[in-house]
């Protein structure tokens, strides 16, 4: 799909002006540091404002002016727009600054030939986030219709061993309509050593928000 595809899916509400947060960024979001966070293939902002929200200095990085415009007014209605910063840029070639950020999120954008890049762009002890399709036996209806875009079993996990590994999961939410999402998610930190910070474990059955609302 190209950024031109994107803009009229945007621009024609097909996709959701203001998708939720990822639940598992949004449960661990308050025991991890705060700063300078990169929102990677940012769409209308799933992550972006959200973590604007928490207080950091985001930038909100797609190939999609639509998208980033949508951006900005969302940040501008939560008061948030001094602490967003859009970036035009297409993932695949876009130079990632290095050591520059203490949060990377990136939702539903399939670039595993990017993820060293995305480990080189985040400050010592910074965290990468990375959520993604995931192939399935049973019918997936969200998402792409060619596995290529989605990570096979351990994939995601297999690509984030070279960081400390906080959280992982391979999961199917039941969505609205039959819509139901194979999705894989992983959470690390950039650190090593015998001894390391932790993120507090979110507690029991509000760990993970029910009822996804987003695309």
């Amino acid at each position: 799909m190209t950024e031109t595809d994107w803009d009229e899916r945007f621009a024609s509400g097909e996709y959701p002006r203001a998708p939720e947060p990822s639940p598992v960024l949004r449960a661990y979001e308050p025991s991890l540091p705060g700063g300078r966070a990169l929102d990677v293939a940012a769409g209308t902002g799933r992550n972006a404002v959200f973590l604007a929200d928490r207080g950091y200095d985001v930038d909100a990085l797609d190939a999609s002016a639509e998208g980033l415009r949508i951006v900005r007014e969302r940040a501008a209605e939560r008061g948030v727009a001094d602490r967003v910063e859009t970036v035009r840029a297409d993932v695949s070639t876009y130079g990632f600054p290095t050591e520059a950020y203490d949060l990377v999120a990136m939702s539903y954008f399939h670039t595993l030939d990017r993820f060293a890049d995305l480990v080189e762009s985040l400050a010592p002890d910074g965290y990468l986030f990375v959520e993604g399709h995931l192939r399935s036996a049973a019918p997936s209806p969200s998402g792409p219709s060619d596995d290529r875009y989605r990570f096979a079993a351990n994939e995601l996990l297999r690509a984030g061993l070279g960081l400390s590994v906080r959280y992982y999961d391979e999961t199917t939410t039941e969505r609205p309509g039959d819509r139901r999402r194979a999705t894989a998610r992983l959470l690390a930190q950039k650190s090593s050593g015998g001894r390391q910070s932790y993120p507090t474990r979110p507690d029991g059955p509000v760990r993970w928000p029910a009822g996804e609302r987003d695309a």
